[in-house]
């Protein structure tokens, strides 16, 4: 008994909670080979006390990624609006490789014309096509500016690093009022990465938990009791419309979306024992896909939604496993420790990252599935509730921060180290958006 309040309280039993305000990712640690880069204020941007300064927003967004040297504003002497008036030689002896400079002109009709421009400072030839990396143009309201800042963000890191950005992405999370003499309250909140423009999906006064993004982006999946019984319910996020999914006696929990977002993974305990489920969105078909005396908890789909990993303990200690769906062949995932939980996919499939539990301390850790290597992402000991971005490049998690329960994130290769600092009550479980 003691075993199954373990694991699936690890499941139904966490709620958290970040701030209504804009939260500022902090850089705590970052790698020692970086791009070097200057962010020119976007010409009629920066000095209009009306307009958001996207060139400070792509500014934060590279720095914060930990694959840039961003060049500091104070340092920036020369401030060009296009490509033709870079002087390369200027940013070279400041050692920026590249340069984005950028116009904002106001329209007419109460748009805005924003231009710019990724320009190669080593290109002898700066007016060259080969110095102008990107060239981009784009017509937004006032209040798209902060998008646009996040694509332009974007569009800079995948052309210099070969990988797709994550800025444009959101974090579903529940946040968790407590105040005197006021009944504990629960919202389910999306915001950008960085923690801005919050939206409440639902708030209820009964726990909300478990968020997961379907792959369009468009609803989430998520666990409520607010008929004081755990359901699993699909919320539209434009809309607000959602469907209850299961309510079933006993435990409802952790949903999971298929790659195609045809299917939700998840943990019931109708037949007795909590076992993996999957249920076809269109013609509500049930399935049970593990089954024995275990606790099998936590699904989660391999890109190629041809089989889920999930923890069980049916070794005796909480593990990660790996059913194929086809054939119900369940096979054991991770030896390495006695308490590895919470997995999930790379986007590639080579990898899954897990909460791994190593001298009675709790971190966040990535397997190789070739060769079985675990390696520790975090040192903290207090962290929880791993969730990889979907590029593959960072992982995002709770974390303590004195008695305050925050999110943190880090690079999947440890070398890259973010927080963001306590707000308003704890936060736990997140959960990152699609591309």
């Amino acid at each position: 008994m003691h075993q199954l309040l373990k694991i699936t309280g690890y499941l139904l039993l966490a709620v958290w909670s970040p701030s209504h305000a804009a939260v500022d990712l902090e850089l705590t640690q970052g790698v020692k080979s970086t791009i070097p880069i200057a962010i020119v204020p976007f010409d009629g941007n920066a000095s209009s006390t009306e307009l958001l300064d996207m060139s400070a927003i792509i500014n934060a967004d590279l720095q914060n990624s930990g694959r840039f040297n961003v060049l500091d504003r104070a340092k920036i002497s020369e401030k060009p609006q296009n490509a033709e008036q870079v002087n390369a030689a200027t940013w070279q002896k400041l050692g920026m490789d590249n340069v984005v400079v950028g116009t904002v002109r106001p329209t007419p009709d109460g748009k805005y014309q924003v231009n710019f421009q990724l320009v190669d400072t080593n290109s002898a030839r700066k007016d060259s096509a080969e110095a102008k990396l990107l060239t981009k143009e784009f017509m937004v309201p006032n209040k798209g500016m902060r998008k646009l800042a996040h694509h332009i963000s974007d569009l800079v890191y995948e052309k210099l690093t070969g990988d797709k950005g994550i800025f444009s992405t959101h974090i579903a999370y529940v946040v968790v009022e407590k105040n005197r003499n006021i009944p504990v309250r629960y919202r389910l909140e999306v915001s950008d990465i960085d923690g801005y423009d919050p939206r409440s999906l639902i708030v209820s006064k009964e726990p909300i938990m478990s968020p997961s993004w379907s792959p369009d982006g468009n609803r989430i999946a998520y666990v409520s009791f607010e008929k004081n019984h755990a359901g699993i319910y699909i919320q539209e996020i434009a809309s607000g419309n959602r469907r209850l999914v299961t309510d079933y006696p006993g435990i409802n929990g952790a949903p999971s979306w298929s790659p195609d977002g045809s299917k939700l993974a998840f943990t019931l305990s109708k037949e007795g024992s909590p076992s993996i489920y999957t249920l076809d969105l269109v013609s509500n078909g049930l399935v049970q896909r593990t089954s024995g005396g275990s606790i099998d908890t936590e699904p989660s789909w391999a890109p190629d939604g041809k089989s889920l990993i999930f923890t069980s303990n049916r070794s005796g200690g909480p593990q990660l496993y790996r059913v194929d769906l086809a054939s119900g062949g369940v096979q054991r995932v991770t030896y390495e420790g006695n308490y590895n939980v919470s997995g999930t996919f790379s986007p590639d499939g080579k990898n899954i990252v897990m909460l791994h539990q190593e001298a009675g301390a709790y971190s966040i850790a990535i397997q190789n599935l070739q060769n079985g290597k675990i390696d520790i992402l975090t040192e903290t000991g207090r962290d929880q509730s791993p969730r990889i971005a979907p590029n593959g490049s960072m992982v995002v998690f709770s974390t303590k921060s004195g008695s305050k329960q925050i999110l943190g994130m880090v690079s999947t290769d440890a070398h890259v180290q973010l927080r963001l600092p306590p707000r308003e009550g704890d936060v736990r479980e997140p959960a990152w958006s699609p591309l």
